[in-house]
């Protein structure tokens, strides 16, 4: 009889999508752990998320299914999402903003919140989500792009 590998710290074990009942996290971040870049930044986060703040959630992986999730896969494909204790869903640059406040790095994003500096971003990071997958990597000479998305999924 076979198990399943234990999940990362404080990785989502992705057969219980429902948040924590101890409600340690303050947030819980979907990530495509297929991107290199992606991964990068998280790992970055996970080391200094000394005190367990995030609850990490790779969307690639082999048994995630989106749909437990109240999501679809193309959806959390598209650009970075996150899901706060409430349940409530966050998009974009919210996103790092909330994860960089949950690892004491809140005076880097304070100016990020700025209106003007905040359209900015907010612009740039839709326009870098639209061709993640080109800038990383991950697109043939002919322009298709591969995901990993899980079985069941498409």
């Amino acid at each position: 009889m076979s198990t399943a590998p234990a999940a990362p710290p404080h990785e989502t074990p992705l057969t219980a999508p429902a948040w924590p009942a101890d409600g340690a996290y303050e947030v819980e971040v979907f990530y495509d752990g297929d991107c290199p870049l992606c991964v990068r930044e998280i790992n970055m986060l996970r080391r200094k998320d000394k005190a367990a703040r995030i609850l990490f959630t790779d969307i690639a992986a082999e048994g995630f299914v989106a749909d437990d999730y109240g999501a679809d896969q193309a959806t959390l494909m598209r650009e970075i999402h996150g899901r706060l204790p409430d349940g409530s869903w966050i998009v974009g640059v919210e996103v790092f903003r909330r994860l960089y406040t949950a690892v004491g790095l809140g005076w880097l994003v304070s100016p990020t919140r700025l209106p003007i500096v905040r359209h900015a971003l907010d612009v740039a990071y839709r326009l870098f989500a639209r061709h993640r997958l080109r800038l990383t990597g991950r697109c043939a000479s002919r322009g298709a792009c591969r995901t990993a998305t899980p079985p069941g999924q498409r």
